[in-house]
């Protein structure tokens, strides 16, 4: 982005680096970067793509150029194949429309591959999203810990590098470490 910005004899000032989904509202980058846009401090948006904005559908996205564009903010997309820019009146919607579109079809086939992966790994009896970090021996030997030798839930997590928290959940059932639950 550096790069398209200095060919274009820009140089960005600030960099706004969202780490939620773009399919989600809640976005505390997104919503800092329209405040400088509002605020008159944005003459230009850099994006990798412009399907990096949102990915909440058509509608949000042309609202999003929109707003971008009535505080004097124009939007270039560093690796889509048009400069969203230079398209302006109905020919410039048509195509963020079109961008718009196929990133919620991608979202969409995302969750249903992940959808389908995760009922493939339970129906074969395996557990679904990250690896525990308190096994079954990890646990039995922090009750004995906790229980037998009567040393603190703080001293045993050390003991083991696991987080006291995780440990906690662990030794009292809850979440992943509830009874019943795969694995």
């Amino acid at each position: 982005m550096q790069r398209a910005a200095a060919a274009r004899g820009d140089e960005i000032a600030e960099f706004f680096e969202e780490k939620r989904s773009g399919s989600s509202r809640q976005r505390p980058e997104l919503d800092r970067l329209r405040q400088a846009v509002r605020a008159g401090s944005c003459s230009r948006v850099y994006v990798f793509r412009l399907d990096r904005l949102t990915r909440r559908g058509i509608r949000d996205t042309l609202d999003l150029l929109e707003e971008f564009r009535g505080g004097g903010a124009a939007v270039v997309s560093v690796a889509d194949a048009f400069d969203p820019s230079q398209l302006v009146g109905p020919l410039g919607e048509l195509v963020a429309a079109f961008v718009a579109w196929a990133a919620e079809m991608e979202l969409l086939a995302k969750k249903e591959r992940i959808s389908a992966a995760r009922e493939k790994v339970e129906a074969s009896g395996g557990r679904w999203g990250r690896p525990r970090k308190v096994d079954p021996t990890t646990l039995a030997a922090a009750k004995k810990l906790v229980n037998v030798d009567k040393l603190s839930v703080r001293v045993v997590a050390s003991r083991l590098k696991v987080p006291k928290t995780t440990l906690l959940r662990a030794l009292h059932g809850k979440g992943h470490y509830a009874r019943g639950k795969n694995g």
